[in-house]
């Protein structure tokens, strides 16, 4: 009997190592960097510059619930845009030289 537990627990001991492994390797470090950009997405506010997921690069002229109007390019073209589809907070000003002409 004490030969049957001792196999047993030989066989689950390594799932459970895998499990941890796997829950500090992958899953706690996702969920903290999907708590950090759902944390970015809800202090987002007017006069913001951002990066969408599409490329294009603006400022934040109006928010109403989940959609973003923004001003992008030189002559200031208004776009709307799902918040969902924000990459990054950018923290380089308008008109530094990134910007394209």
């Amino acid at each position: 009997m004490p030969q049957d537990v001792a196999n047993i627990l030989m066989q689950i001991v390594p799932f459970a190592l895998i499990i941890v492994v796997f829950y500090f390797l992958l899953i706690r470090p996702q969920r903290k960097k999907d708590k950090e950009v759902k944390s970015m997405l809800s202090n987002l506010k007017v006069g913001d510059r951002i990066a969408t997921i599409g490329g294009l690069y603006g400022n934040i002229a109006a928010i109403k619930d989940d959609v973003l109007t923004l001003t992008v390019g030189p002559e200031k073209v208004k776009i709307m845009v799902a918040r969902w589809a924000i990459r990054s907070l950018e923290s380089t000003p308008e008109g530094s030289e990134n910007d394209l002409i």
